[in-house]
């Protein structure tokens, strides 16, 4: 944000808008002040005017830093961006703070999916250039779910079941079915 000082630096105040304005010709010309989004913010107070500057550069952050989050998420994302709402001194709104709904849960019997899903859900939750605490417990999970997804890659490929117990071995029973064949029986006895 850029503040147009004065030469004695002191920030010019506004004459009312009511005021004749005296001619100037200025041997340079001074640089203009932002003009106020509205007459409202002329009746302001110095102190409301600084908080309306604040509340409008948190609205920025907020809003910059959720939208991250979103286009991150991709397809994981839940319902878009919702925001906290406080109200300025000049009776607008203002975000101070938001969320972005991830789901966060595992791909059923896809270890694969689930992992790449993981890797995008904590690369979601670190996308914003000042990652929250509660962003930072986002990525943890999905470094969990990484964890685990990556585990049961390596069961899957070493041929255990989900238990981490190794498959019983074929019997060469197995190979008739559910019952082998019984052979009919000879009496030997004469």
């Amino acid at each position: 944000m850029v503040t147009a000082v004065g030469p004695s630096g002191a920030i010019p105040t506004l004459p009312p808008a009511d005021a004749a304005e005296p001619a100037r010709t200025p041997s340079r010309p001074e640089p203009e002040a932002p003009a106020p989004a509205s007459t409202d913010r002329l009746r302001l107070s110095d102190e409301a005017l600084k908080k309306v500057e604040e509340l409008a550069r948190r609205d920025r952050e907020v809003r910059s830093h959720e939208l991250a989050h979103l286009a991150a998420a991709g397809p994981y994302a839940q319902g878009g961006i919702k925001l906290k709402y406080t109200q300025g001194p000049d009776g607008k709104r203002y975000a101070v703070g938001g969320e972005v709904g991830i789901d966060t849960s595992p791909v059923p019997g896809d270890p694969e999916a689930t992992l790449e899903k993981a890797r995008a859900i904590r690369a979601a939750a670190m996308a914003p250039v000042e990652p929250s605490a509660q962003d930072r417990r986002v990525a943890v999970e999905a470094a969990r779910l990484m964890a685990q997804a990556q585990a049961e890659l390596a069961r899957q490929r070493n041929g255990q079941d989900e238990d981490g117990a190794e498959p019983a071995q074929p019997s060469p029973l197995d190979a008739y079915g559910e019952e082998p064949p019984v052979p009919p029986r000879l009496d030997l006895r004469a």
